[in-house]
């Protein structure tokens, strides 16, 4: 049973900062800042320069000190997927099916999502510091067949908010470290063959990153995030009733090295190139090891100033995730169905494409000390064969904006709002 109590959080919380709709622009389940105000238009590159303060809060901490003075912002967006299923054998094969045959498009809508951040220098206490804090979407998905009798019931989704509390520091005028830890909300209804529950769990995640300045015009960034690690009590349900069957799901979200590099030596330093790699450890996260291989993705981005314009334009190009060779035992759960079931699972989790483009646009002072940035993405479609009977196929766009206050000098160690608003 579902609780109503838990019912209504979760749709607070994703009315507020709403979880990615049927595992859309993610990689994995996990978002990165592909959906951050300015780094989404940009590809989500952000290790070295962040553009917006919510991307060093999820990501390099040591970019933190980048942000002068006491800065707040206000971002959302809304990703918009295209999910589709086709099983063509019943699951198990023999005796009485929990799957049948069908062919469909997920009815998961679309749904909003937030990025709050807020940052504070503490240089005038004497420390070359700055502070932040933040509530990030961080991962999720929604994919629900619920419409197709044959597919039994099959609806899956997960839900992952953070509240990060981050410091970085500058060592030096060129080298800067930071760290980060994280408090995590998981709400989770597995991809199982049976029945499943809406369950939730806190985890922590740490943090540590270094950016260092290599040249008056290139800096160089890297961070270690930890695994998440989540366990859901009674996630999984088989033949509910008399002698039913439960089981506790143990789920993390993945180690991540990220390393990037951002250079503004060209056109008087009006433009900004940036090209981030990071590398996800899905064979070592709980769950996720049974139905996906590590990860590599590489984000290139670029950023050209005019004026108190900023034009972006990003793509990005992700490693498909999926094990061809999966494991029976997913996150503690053996599914009956045998591989036929894991390959349903992986089906529904198959964020397969490796192709996605973005572009954004930034204004600076649309009020005095307020700037605004949005942006718009794509993935393009993918179609991916899961052993004999499964099939998937995933295409979705997205859009966001966001808004930072700045109280004191701008971002990226540039004065972008003026001493005083008479000069303007």
């Amino acid at each position: 049973m579902r609780r109503f109590g838990l019912w209504f959080f979760t749709c607070a919380m994703c009315i507020f900062g709403g979880g990615t709709a049927a595992y859309g622009q993610s990689f994995g389940v996990e978002l990165h800042n592909t959906l951050m105000p300015a780094s989404g238009g940009m590809g989500g590159v952000s290790i070295a320069r962040p553009q917006d303060l919510t991307s060093a809060l999820n990501a390099n901490p040591a970019a933190l000190t980048q942000f002068h003075g006491t800065q707040f912002i206000f971002g959302g967006g809304w990703a918009e997927p295209t999910f589709n299923l086709t099983q063509t054998s019943n699951i198990p094969s023999i005796g009485t099916p929990l799957i049948e045959p069908f062919s469909a498009k997920s009815t998961a809508p679309g749904t909003p999502l937030g990025n709050i951040g807020l940052t504070q220098d503490i240089s005038e206490l004497g420390l070359p510091a700055t502070f932040g804090i933040g509530f990030i979407t961080t991962a999720g998905g929604f994919a629900d067949f619920r419409h197709v009798p044959e597919s039994h019931g099959t609806n899956t989704g997960q839900t992952i908010f953070n509240m990060p509390v981050a410091l970085g520091v500058d060592l030096s005028d060129r080298l800067a470290i930071g760290a980060s830890l994280s408090l995590g909300i998981a709400f989770f209804d597995g991809p199982f063959v049976g029945v499943g529950g809406m369950t939730s769990d806190y985890a922590l995640r740490g943090t540590l990153g270094m950016n260092y300045l290599l040249t008056d015009s290139t800096t160089i960034g890297g961070y270690y995030q930890t695994a998440q690690s989540y366990e859901f009590d009674n996630a999984f349900l088989l033949n509910p009733g008399v002698g039913q069957t439960s089981a506790d799901v143990e789920m993390d979200l993945p180690q991540n090295i990220g390393i990037g590099v951002a250079n503004n030596s060209m056109i008087d330093g009006r433009l900004l190139l940036g090209v981030d790699v990071v590398y996800k450890l899905w064979d070592q996260a709980d769950m996720y090891q049974a139905v996906y291989d590590n990860q590599l993705i590489v984000q290139l981005g670029a950023q050209f100033t005019h004026g108190r314009y900023r034009f972006r334009t990003g793509y990005t190009w992700a490693e498909n995730p999926i094990d061809n060779t999966p494991g029976a035992n997913i996150g503690g759960v053996v599914q009956p169905g045998d591989l036929a079931a894991v390959r349903y699972t992986q089906g529904l989790l198959a964020i397969t494409s490796q192709h996605r483009i973005s572009f954004g646009i930034g204004v600076t002072d649309v009020l005095p000390g307020i700037d605004m940035d949005m942006m718009a993405g794509g993935m393009f479609r993918d179609t991916e064969q899961l052993g004999n009977f499964t099939t998937s196929s995933i295409e979705s766009y997205w859009i966001g904006l966001g808004l930072t206050w700045r109280f004191g000098r701008g971002a990226c160690c540039e004065t972008l709002a003026p001493d005083s608003w008479s000069d303007i």
